[in-house]
């Protein structure tokens, strides 16, 4: 029997609206982001989910509880499904950089890999048969979908706010 994982990226926050480099911070949900959380709630009420598990990071956890709200689900956290450690970048206005060499202190892709590998673990094996709405981060469901797919992380599409994929799991 399979496991259903409904992997979310959270709404927008506020400062996804300014272009900044959240990275690891908390984070806020912008009254946009709080729509896009509601109407994916709206989405999904009439499915059956199981679990419900976010990134530790507040706009993960405010957005899983949204969507975890007509099922009456605790929200569980999990430091696996944390967006990308940007380094120095944080708190940096993305377009600035553009041309900018990397600092020595951004997680590496790798290391990105192997949270997703340990995170799809996890689920295949505490919620065998399951279906579990997982809400997590642009960067690191990217990083969990290439380790599923067995693609490279740039061969990807990237996730808008509050959009949803579903990877059904062996």
């Amino acid at each position: 029997m399979s496991t259903l994982l409904l992997l979310a990226r959270h709404g927008e926050t506020i400062d996804n609206a300014r272009q900044i480099m959240q990275g690891q911070t908390q984070g806020q949900l912008n009254e946009g982001g709080i729509a896009q959380a509601e109407a994916l709630a709206a989405s999904l009420a009439t499915m059956s989910i199981d679990a419900c598990l976010a990134s530790d990071l507040r706009r993960a956890v405010q957005t899983a509880e949204i969507v975890a709200r007509p099922h009456h689900l605790d929200v569980l956290t999990t430091p696996l499904l944390r967006e990308r450690d940007w380094g120095d970048f944080t708190g940096r206005f993305i377009p600035d950089l553009k041309d900018e060499a990397w600092p020595q202190n951004v997680e590496t892709q790798e290391a990105m890999m192997q949270r997703g590998r340990k995170f799809l673990q996890l689920v295949a094996e505490r919620y065998a048969g399951m279906t579990v709405l997982a809400v997590g981060h642009g960067i690191i469901n990217k990083a969990i979908q290439s380790v599923f797919f067995n693609k490279p992380m740039r061969e990807i599409k990237p996730m808008t706010n509050a959009e949803v994929r579903e990877l059904r799991l062996p």
